[in-house]
């Protein structure tokens, strides 16, 4: 038997979040969240100690939400459609998403989903952290025609993400909402 301790979960105003090393459980519902008005709510499943290797939200669009910039990153990203509509803009094309469609990015692949349809759309999105995460070269933020006309480009490269989100409203942490996640 190894000795891997469990992570407590510590309450706050916003909902619970991993506070330590280990292993847990813990409710997407339960989690806290970061949403701002017309931006996608996306889950902390990870609390302070963010994931060491891979990283894990679920991420909830409204219609023409996008879920980030258009980007790419040095490490590999997958996206999973759990439910509603979504757009896929990758390497410039544009491709319709569904319930179950498997989005595979490997490092250095650009893109941006975009929610689609007339209701939320849930994604599971998960991200190597080899070289993503707090260095200097994990990755950039390019010019794409195609994210531009849904509202997820940038008009100038940078690798700055304070750059790329300057003209949007910063997410807080807040509550679940029902209506996300059903």
């Amino acid at each position: 038997m190894s000795d891997v301790p469990e992570a407590p979960l510590e309450p706050t105003a916003e909902g619970l979040v991993p506070a330590g090393e280990g292993w847990f459980v813990l409710n997407a519902r339960d989690a806290r969240w970061y949403h701002a008005e017309g931006r996608a709510a996306v889950s902390d499943l990870e609390g302070e100690t963010e994931f060491t290797q891979l990283g894990i939200h679920v991420v909830v669009l409204g219609p023409g939400q996008p879920m980030a910039m258009y980007h790419w990153e040095a490490d590999q990203e997958d996206f999973l459609v759990l439910s509603g509509a979504a757009l896929l803009i990758v390497e410039g094309q544009e491709r319709p998403l569904g319930p179950w469609d498997l989005v595979h990015c490997p490092p250095g692949t650009e893109h941006v989903i975009v929610g689609a349809g007339e209701g939320p759309c849930v994604v599971v999105a998960v991200g190597v952290r080899d070289r993503s995460v707090g260095g200097p070269d994990w990755g950039g933020y390019t010019v794409d025609e195609a994210a531009l006309r849904h509202g997820a480009g940038v008009t100038e490269a940078t690798v700055r993400p304070e750059d790329a989100y300057a003209g949007l409203a910063r997410r807080r942490p807040t509550r679940y909402r029902p209506e996300w996640l059903g």
